[in-house]
């Protein structure tokens, strides 16, 4: 046997192994939870969004044939959107909830605001998520001729 009969930290070894995986899922777990399930392209946006505990996240993603409108999870429709907010605004959430929007580039912006009036008209708070990628040149904002 080559190991001395009292090999010191050799045992705590495993251990301190087991302290540092726990340390590294607590640092990264906050950036590897998504807000909604539901993949969209995200406008790019140079404002960051703070954290907020009791959000609520809808979703505006692409479509066969109209845009799709998520609710978490679920997809939704615009008037089953409107009774789960009226419930949710029943139920007294609308003190401390904001409600996060998120619109997939090729949304119409008359659905956006469809939603927006309806989110704001519950008396809800609301955010537009935007992605923290700069614009690249062709994509940006053309000036509106005189």
């Amino acid at each position: 046997m080559s190991l001395p009969e009292r090999p010191g930290l050799l045992h705590a070894v495993p251990l301190l192994d087991l302290f540092a995986l726990l340390w590294l899922l607590f640092l990264l777990a906050p950036s590897l939870l998504r807000q909604s399930g539901v993949a969209v392209e995200l406008p790019p946006s140079r404002f960051q969004l703070e954290r907020y505990q009791n959000s609520l996240v809808v979703t505006l993603g692409p479509g066969e044939t109209s845009p799709r409108i998520h609710f978490g999870r679920d997809l939704v429709t615009l008037p089953d959107l409107a009774s789960r907010l009226e419930d949710l605004r029943a139920a007294g959430s609308t003190a401390d909830s904001i409600v996060l929007l998120q619109t997939d580039a090729g949304t119409p912006v008359g659905l956006e605001r469809q939603v927006t009036e309806l989110v704001l008209g519950k008396g809800f708070r609301l955010a537009l998520v935007g992605s923290n990628t700069p614009a690249t040149p062709a994509a940006a904002p053309q000036a509106l001729p005189e």
